[in-house]
């Protein structure tokens, strides 16, 4: 009799330490899902700066082209004229 009151205390410590265990694996899955959303969010905010930032380095490659710039004269005229095509697209579609 005695043995199985020794099987069963033993039984009775390995299930709570099991339950501790999982309630830390539990609270560490909770923080990790914690960093993950904050990481994301980091990210996020990390690519729209850099889209911001690409654009107004457009925006100003564009404005030296126009400013006399040899280097991107090509390229600002073919921008030009595709704002050109785009307003007429604009245009007959209005007219339609």
């Amino acid at each position: 009799m005695s043995e199985m009151v020794d099987i069963v205390d033993s039984l009775e410590n390995k299930i709570s330490k099991l339950l501790r265990k999982l309630e830390l694996l539990q609270q560490s899955r909770k923080n990790l899902e914690g960093e993950v959303a904050a990481l994301k969010e980091a990210r996020d905010t990390a690519r729209e700066a850099a889209d911001k930032w690409e654009e107004k380095y457009n925006s100003l490659k564009m404005a030296n082209s126009m400013l006399g710039s040899e280097t991107n004269k090509s390229e600002a005229k073919l921008k030009i004229n595709a704002l050109i095509r785009e307003l007429d697209q604009c245009i007959v579609q209005l007219a339609e």
